[in-house]
């Protein structure tokens, strides 16, 4: 099946990451069942207007214009593929209109707020209370992505070099330096730790690898009571790292390597978030604003 040999192809050939292939396969498991209930086509036969009549639908039942632009590039990637392959001459993507994006710009946590959690904020003196204050650290101070912190190892973390190294998006790897409080927490940590034999740096309370519902939990934990986000996710603190980064003068492209993105332009919306910032300080300040 063509969905299978596309999904071979991103995970092996491409290095996407399981979560990232598991997202294409349930978007495009899903197309492929809408076609064949109501239209009685193969995903491969498909024209445009099976896919418009998709998108319709979706905007119907509800969707958010996002979800259906992120399922329409799963579609795009796969026709692209059949093309490539020699079982697709056009791809019906192509006369496909998307509805309108809504600009939203990064949430992201003051550092006023973000100074009471790492200052005066009591963690509990034990595994959990050490660990959660070093993923929090980790989180804000290396911008790193969820996966990129859960798959982190010991060996990754070099205390004479004051560095880490990360295994980002594609089995990418980036050298991001850290600060000596940060290489503190992590010894701190690392003095609790459970299960010696295991490699990761960050463990569950039994010793076992994290995995991304914990991760979320803790963040949305501690950060909820120093901020009034609705959402209070790991995002939203390398979101915080990348804002104030360039709020205190680091240059986009330097903010660009540590964070791991392929193109300037994904750093770029960060701008926008300073942009306010000036807009804000300007109207309290100028007597004529």
């Amino acid at each position: 099946m063509h969905i299978d040999d596309f999904l071979n192809h991103i995970a092996k050939e491409k290095r996407y990451s399981d979560h990232t292939v598991t997202g294409y396969k349930t978007d495009l498991t899903e197309f492929s069942d809408y076609a064949h209930r109501y239209f009685d086509l193969s995903i491969e036969k498909v024209n445009h207007r099976v896919v418009r009549s998709w998108f319709a639908q979706m905007m119907e039942d509800g969707y958010k214009p996002r979800t259906v632009h992120r399922k329409s590039s799963s579609l795009k990637s796969f026709f692209k593929f059949l093309m490539v392959q020699g079982n697709l001459e056009k791809s019906p993507m192509d006369l496909v209109p998307l509805p309108k994006l809504e600009k939203k710009l990064p949430k992201f946590v003051e550092e006023k707020s973000l100074d009471v959690l790492f200052s005066d904020f009591k963690f509990p003196n034990n595994h959990d209370g050490k660990r959660d204050k070093l993923i929090l650290d980790l989180f804000y101070q290396t911008g790193i992505r969820q996966a990129e912190l859960i798959g982190l190892t010991l060996n990754d973390v070099d205390f004479t070099l004051q560095q880490i190294k990360v295994l980002g998006k594609r089995n990418k790897e980036r050298i991001i330096p850290v600060s000596l409080n940060l290489l503190e927490t992590i010894g701190e940590y690392t003095s609790y730790r459970k299960a010696r034999s295991d490699s990761n740096l960050l463990l569950t309370s039994d010793g076992k690898k994290l995995y991304p519902k914990l991760v979320y939990n803790i963040v949305n934990k501690y950060l909820s009571q120093v901020t009034t986000l609705s959402q209070c996710s790991p995002h939203v603190l390398r979101h915080s790292f990348a804002t104030h980064m360039l709020n205190n003068g680091a240059e986009l492209n330097s903010i660009k390597e540590l964070l791991g993105h392929v193109n300037l332009s994904a750093t770029q919306v960060y701008t926008h978030n300073s942009l306010e910032k000036i807009k804000t300080i300007y109207k309290q300040a100028h007597p004529r604003a």
